[in-house]
């Protein structure tokens, strides 16, 4: 590959009180094998010992910031204030690269991409707590369009944004507190289209038990159809409906026998429709 000719691509990295895993996060963007790249880390004023490890690994950082923040969005615009990058990617403290090869692979892909595409992205691991490999998330573009209206289904670990996304329509909505990602890729994919990148898995992510409570997932929809509603979409659809609609029902079953119960019997259903098992994992 001809570097010369290949994008900058920027790295930027939210964290707080991310000093169990930022290390990891951190070599997996040094050890890439692709050279142009560049790692930002806002950190929202740890007191954990990840300022100590920022310091420690200050040379392989191009910038960084200790300071109270005002959630991951906010952190990310900073973030984007620093960035130089053709091409930019948002990673948290519990996320990596898959491979060493990864930004490498994608990014000769990036190169081939039609003019316009202003999103790209592949697909990414979920991991458990203990590193163990949950599922790969992240499919066509083709089969993902009309579900994209209706839920978040773009893996956004995975995603690659081109500078001239957040040129043409700002930065983040500072107001959400987890769906903010989606409400961003909403204002470009509502009349444009994404470019899924097939055979790589650009990074994985770790799927802890709090991400997993369906309490969260909750208030994620609920955010999604605050998203929709500002977009003009009147009717939130089948498949948000959907899913709402099994979150309450996880809350129930979480009531009534408890979180581990409830876990188990999950993932029962899970095996009965030929998925594996996630919630006993997580």
């Amino acid at each position: 590959m001809k570097y010369e000719t290949t994008p900058l691509i920027s790295i930027i990295v939210a964290v707080f009180d991310g000093v169990a895993t930022l290390q990891h996060c951190m070599d997996s963007v040094t050890q890439q094998t692709y050279p142009n790249k560049e790692l930002i880390i806002i950190d929202g004023g740890s007191t954990d010992g990840t300022v100590e490890l920022l310091k420690k690994n200050h040379d392989q950082i191009r910038y960084w910031i200790s300071e109270p923040d005002r959630g991951i969005y906010n952190a990310w615009n900073k973030g984007l204030e620093q960035a130089h990058g053709e091409w930019i990617c948002f990673l948290g403290a519990d996320d990596k690269f898959w491979d060493a090869q990864a930004l490498e692979k994608m990014a000769g892909q990036l190169k081939q991409l039609p003019p316009g595409i202003r999103v790209a992205y592949a697909q990414i691991m979920l991991l458990n707590d203990n590193g163990e490999q949950l599922s790969l998330v992240g499919e066509d573009w083709g089969r993902t369009r009309n579900r994209f209206k209706q839920t978040m289904c773009i893996p956004h670990q995975g995603v690659m944004h081109k500078r001239s996304l957040f040129e043409l329509h700002g930065n983040f909505d500072e107001t959400f507190r987890i769906a903010g990602d989606y409400e961003m890729l909403m204002r470009e994919l509502k009349t444009a289209d994404a470019g899924f990148v097939p055979g790589i898995i650009l990074t994985a992510m770790r799927q802890g038990g709090v991400s997993s409570i369906p309490q969260n997932s909750l208030v994620l929809l609920r955010e999604i159809r605050r998203a929709q509603k500002m977009h003009g979409q009147g009717f939130p659809g089948l498949i948000w409906a959907m899913a709402v609609g099994r979150t309450y029902l996880r809350l129930l079953v979480w009531k009534i026998l408890g979180e581990r119960q409830a876990r188990k019997l999950l993932d029962v259903g899970r095996r009965i429709m030929g998925l594996p098992p996630f919630w006993t994992r997580t």
